[in-house]
């Protein structure tokens, strides 16, 4: 099983995450975004309040789940109408992104398409489920024959780009004359910094059908609950209900507390909005001593991330950056497109922040 997948990209960063750590401030790791902030009081007094659950938990949740789930949907996205058959809790987005292939029931002959530069777990699943990957600059001009899945990714990992109205109604529109699902992976939706993200579910991109679409969104940046794996799915009902049949036999069950944690998150929009004036700081931070730096900034525009350059392979960049204490992640890992690129993280402390900017400057 494992030939058919590459290298794990992270273990190629380990040698320049020794050489930053060697720093004499040590190491400032920009490179895996993973929430370095407090889980806010109410969700962890939620989770705890829960923790006496002795009993198995069940795959779709508890009704107050979905509801939470749904009314946040329509609430924060714009969409209407969203019924329990529409929503379904899982265990982590990354498990759902690798898995999903797989469990629509893909396999040889059958393709799955996903952004040129991405994420590279859209890949990981349709090979593990033995389809065709398919990388795509343009969306509209993949080959339907035999595609099956096709993701959007918006506001994108690595890039920051966001899709705008227009260019997600003409994407669900083609992909419904084709007979093709659109996933729309929106995890960074809530960091908006020069664009509005907005999302498949809203009746101005899919006409006020849910008919294949999907939204995968999850806690783990906009509530610092990457620790909880907790996420969900909304969208068409009638995958949505596959879906949760196969995860039912499968025992995909996100535990009980996290499923009060998830409740008490998506009813709070206060630690949100605090949490984005995090990012936005350090973004500014990090941004003005990137462009002072001789870097540039590409797009970017929303995200947990900067796409910077300074026009050099990446893993120069990489390795140069690694002896200012400083880790990245190199741009190839998303793709060969990516491989003057780097990708760096806004999940650092304030303190880590101030550090790379100064040594930025130096």
């Amino acid at each position: 099983m494992s030939e058919r997948l590459p290298v794990f990209p992270w273990d190629r960063l380990e040698p320049y995450k020794t050489g930053a750590a060697a720093h004499a401030d040590g190491i400032v790791d920009l490179s895996v975004g993973t929430p370095v902030d407090p889980v806010p009081a109410p969700i962890r007094r939620a989770l705890a309040d829960a923790a006496d659950s002795p009993g198995y938990p069940t795959v779709w949740g508890t009704a107050a789940l979905r509801d939470a789930i749904a009314g946040w949907c329509e609430r924060r996205l714009g969409a209407r109408g969203v019924q329990h058959a529409n929503v379904l809790p899982v265990v982590g987005s990354k498990e759902l992104v690798a898995s999903l292939p797989g469990q629509l029931g893909l396999g040889p002959g059958d393709r799955v398409a996903f952004p040129r530069l991405a994420y590279p777990t859209y890949e990981v699943g349709a090979r593990l489920a033995r389809a065709e990957p398919v990388a795509y600059d343009d969306p509209l001009r993949v080959d339907p024959a035999g595609l099956r899945l096709l993701w959007l990714n918006s506001p994108s990992n690595p890039t920051g780009r966001v899709l705008d109205t227009g260019e997600l109604r003409r994407v669900v529109a083609w992909a419904r004359e084709h007979g093709v699902l659109v996933v729309s992976d929106e995890c960074y939706l809530e960091l908006g910094w020069e664009a509005d993200p907005g999302s498949v579910l809203h009746p101005e991109v899919n006409g006020g059908s849910y008919d294949g679409v999907v939204a995968v969104h999850s806690l783990s940046k906009r509530s610092n609950l990457a620790g909880y794996r907790a996420a969900f799915l909304a969208g068409d009902a009638a995958v949505l209900g596959e879906l949760l049949q196969i995860r039912k036999h499968g025992g995909m069950m996100v535990p009980a507390p996290v499923q009060a944690a998830t409740i008490a998150a998506l009813g709070d929009d206060a630690h949100v909005a605090e949490q984005r004036e995090r990012y936005a700081a350090r973004r500014r931070a990090l941004r003005g001593a990137l462009e002072g730096a001789g870097f540039r900034i590409e797009h970017s525009e929303a995200s947990l991330y900067l796409w910077a350059t300074r026009d050099e392979p990446c893993w120069e960049t990489v390795g140069e950056l690694s002896k200012r204490g400083i880790l990245v992640a190199p741009g190839d890992f998303y793709g060969p497109a990516g491989d003057r690129f780097v990708r760096v993280a806004l999940t650092a402390t304030d303190e880590r922040v101030a550090a790379a900017v100064r040594r930025l400057a130096g």
